[in-house]
């Protein structure tokens, strides 16, 4: 089976994470940091917005089951890409939402996507997603790995991702893993 790699950030990695761990074909989702300037970042400088890392997911998805134009398509049906430097009530530069690619065709596919959503007008706003390949990715500390797992009944859990993780189900129901 062949295995590929995406990176996406689209505000807390606590969110992207849990929503990507639902698709069929999704092998791994890791949350972490990319796009900074800061040599082994660590949370508590990301969340200072110091770094400049934006809080991010890396995957590995089997493009025989899941392709990365439906990584897109669900990476923008559960973030808001047309505000800059927040999701909700999260603010600043760590929460912007990012698609950092790993090939030329992943990057022309993120590009096209994002045209074709902004001439849809099925956004109040213009999409402001960055679009680039991707730098080094620095995993974050273990207690965020599974975090939605694990956290399922605290508020934020409950108020931020659980949402996100509905309207998955109710919008591509197709697309999630069985077992």
């Amino acid at each position: 089976m062949t295995i590929a790699k995406a990176t996406f950030a689209g505000g807390c990695f606590w969110c992207t994470e849990a929503v990507f761990r639902q698709l069929e074909g999704v092998t791994a989702v890791m949350p972490g940091y990319i796009d900074g300037h800061l040599a082994d970042p660590d949370y508590e400088n990301v969340c200072r917005g110091n770094s400049g890392h934006a809080e991010a997911i890396e995957l590995h998805y089997a493009p025989d089951t899941i392709s990365y134009t439906t990584l897109l398509q669900v990476f923008f049906l559960t973030h808001d890409p047309t505000t800059p430097n927040r999701q909700g009530n999260d603010i600043g530069t760590q929460y912007r939402s990012g698609i950092y690619t790993h090939s030329d065709s992943q990057q022309q596919e993120a590009l096209d996507m994002i045209r074709q959503l902004d001439s849809s007008g099925d956004y109040p706003a213009a999409i402001v997603t960055e679009v680039k390949p991707a730098s080094h990715f620095y995993p974050a500390e273990s207690y965020h790995h599974d975090y939605y797992q694990r956290n399922q009944s605290a508020g934020y859990c409950q108020v931020v991702i659980s949402p996100k993780l509905h309207k998955l189900y109710r919008t591509v129901p197709g697309l999630l893993k069985t077992s």
